[in-house]
């Protein structure tokens, strides 16, 4: 189609139009406004240039989640001990504890 076939209307009705994103982001996402570091920022664009491309927030996301995870292995690791030592000193033996 050629854009002489189109013709602007005088008037347009926006009586039913939306203002925001088009697609609706995912129910598990949450839209914030946060402030990095440029060279933090610019290592995880570099990155994804360097992959071939890709999302530099994703990748954030990813380096984020992998460090709560480890965080919460710390934590389970820690509580272990602490449970081991409090049997220890209570005089039961690892015989009598099935973990």
């Amino acid at each position: 189609m050629k854009t002489d076939e189109f013709e602007m209307q005088a008037e347009y009705d926006f009586s039913r139009a939306r203002q925001g994103r088009i697609v609706p982001s995912s129910a598990k996402k949450t839209r914030i406004t946060i402030r990095l570091d440029t060279d933090i920022l610019n290592w995880f664009r570099d990155q994804v240039e360097a992959a071939g491309g890709g999302s530099y927030q994703r990748l954030i996301n990813d380096a984020l989640r992998a460090y709560v995870e480890s965080q919460q292995k710390d934590l389970e690791a820690t509580l272990r001990k602490v449970i081991r030592e409090e049997l220890e000193l209570a005089g039961v033996s690892k015989q009598e504890v099935s973990v």
